[in-house]
């Protein structure tokens, strides 16, 4: 079959899916902290879309004074999303201590001031209010959920205060405007890649999907997967539904295991998911199940025992590839925390912060609105998630994605998936 390229296969899919997170988009996500964002049509985030194409802000920023440079960062330090909001603070002060360490800029040094969001949307809002408002930061780091970003986003839009989201991977986060940015990829990429996975890596021609309906991430992923799914010519035999919070899934499992599926694509995320795969082990359904970046913890061998070790997920990171950039990312946070990353958001967290720092090195001046052009003009920066070119892609990189395999003790890297190698 032909290779798509990256801008066909965003385009072809734009017309089909309803997407959304990334993460990433994580736990509380719920559509009343959402209200309206799933009427808005998919984007069309991996083109070659000049930053002239969103809407453009009238806010004036701030301006760094004195002796330091104040850049905020919101994350869920509490609540169900905690293993990442860690993990993603940790990451940008990796990167803000090594920044400072080697001079700043011309003997300014970087100030973070991180602020919990508590795992929730209107809190995230919040933070983003006083972080800009009362720290007058040059910009904002977060969120790893896209509810959350969602939320957080148009008060950078209408400041003038720029917003690298972390984890944030539902698609049309960076329509809001130029403001608006991520360093991890797309919902439009994640579903695909694991639909490729599941039909041409495991062989599974009849699938069926457990969705959280209550999950726009969930829903819009689900609805991804299918779509490419069903294109390469398999079966998605049924979608069974469940709730965040829910922790007993007999009755969606015995209707799926009626149909004999081959595999499940279960969509939602680790405090879910893990129940999930036990329950249907214990109830003999001895079949893979896979999913999206929202398995993301270390935690999720735990939750799912046995039954889930073995298991696929997509994710933007491993501490098991054995690239320059994860290896010298990981002595340096060994060094720094005595132990390894417990999710990808520690790396993203990282990458996040240092493209803000990047473009500080290249800023005209020391304020928003500068900060905001030299991050817009991001060209192959080397990450330790991958290359981060912003430049000429409305805000969103465009990202590989890892295949990454359930263990006891974390996970291990199956393959890294280009948008070039997803087949029509």
């Amino acid at each position: 079959m032909p290779v798509m390229s990256y801008k066909s296969f965003k385009l072809a899919l734009a017309g089909i899916v309803l997407l959304a997170v990334a993460g990433c988009d994580k736990v509380n996500e719920t559509p009343a902290a959402n209200a309206g964002g799933d009427t808005k049509p998919a984007a069309t985030g991996g083109d070659t879309t000049t930053a002239a194409n969103r809407p453009a802000s009238t806010g004036e920023g701030n301006t760094a004074t004195g002796d330091t440079i104040p850049i905020g960062i919101v994350a869920s330090m509490s609540g169900p999303q905690q293993p990442w909001g860690v993990d993603c603070v940790n990451g940008a002060k990796l990167a803000v201590d090594e920044f400072n360490k080697a001079g700043g800029i011309n003997g300014k040094k970087v100030i973070l001031f991180p602020m919990d969001d508590a795992s929730k949307a209107d809190q995230g809002k919040s933070a983003v209010e006083k972080l800009i408002g009362d720290n007058k930061v040059l910009a904002i780091i977060g969120e790893v959920a896209s509810g959350i970003t969602l939320q957080m986003a148009p008060t950078c839009q209408a400041k003038g205060v720029p917003d690298v989201a972390v984890g944030a991977t539902r698609d049309e986060i960076t329509d809001i405007g130029n403001e608006i940015f991520r360093v991890c990829y797309t919902d439009a990429l994640q579903g695909p890649v694991m639909a490729q996975f599941a039909y041409k890596d495991l062989g599974l021609r009849k699938v069926a999907m457990m969705t959280d309906k209550t999950q726009p991430y969930s829903t819009g992923l689900s609805k991804s997967f299918a779509a490419a799914f069903t294109k390469l010519g398999g079966t998605i035999v049924k979608e069974e539904f469940y709730e965040t919070g829910q922790t007993q899934f007999t009755a969606q499992l015995t209707n799926l295991q009626k149909l004999n599926p081959e595999g499940v694509f279960a969509s939602g995320y680790f405090p879910e998911v893990g129940p999930m795969v036990k329950q249907a082990a214990d109830d003999g359904m001895k079949i893979p199940f896979f999913g999206g970046d929202g398995w993301d913890t270390n935690n999720i061998a735990q939750t799912g025992g046995k039954a889930i070790i073995g298991d696929y997920y997509c994710n933007h990171y491993t501490n098991d590839e054995k690239s320059p950039e994860v290896q010298n990312f990981l002595t340096k946070w060994t060094a720094a925390y005595n132990s390894k990353p417990a999710t990808a958001m520690g790396a993203l967290g990282y990458d996040a912060t240092a493209v803000v720092l990047n473009g500080l090195k290249n800023a005209k001046g020391l304020n928003s609105k500068d900060l905001r052009d030299a991050i817009d003009n991001t060209v192959d920066f080397k990450g330790v998630t991958g290359s981060i070119t912003l430049k000429g892609h409305h805000g969103d990189p465009p990202k590989r994605a890892l295949v990454v395999q359930v263990q006891p003790q974390g996970t291990i890297f199956k393959a890294a998936i280009d948008p070039s190698q997803l087949t029509n």
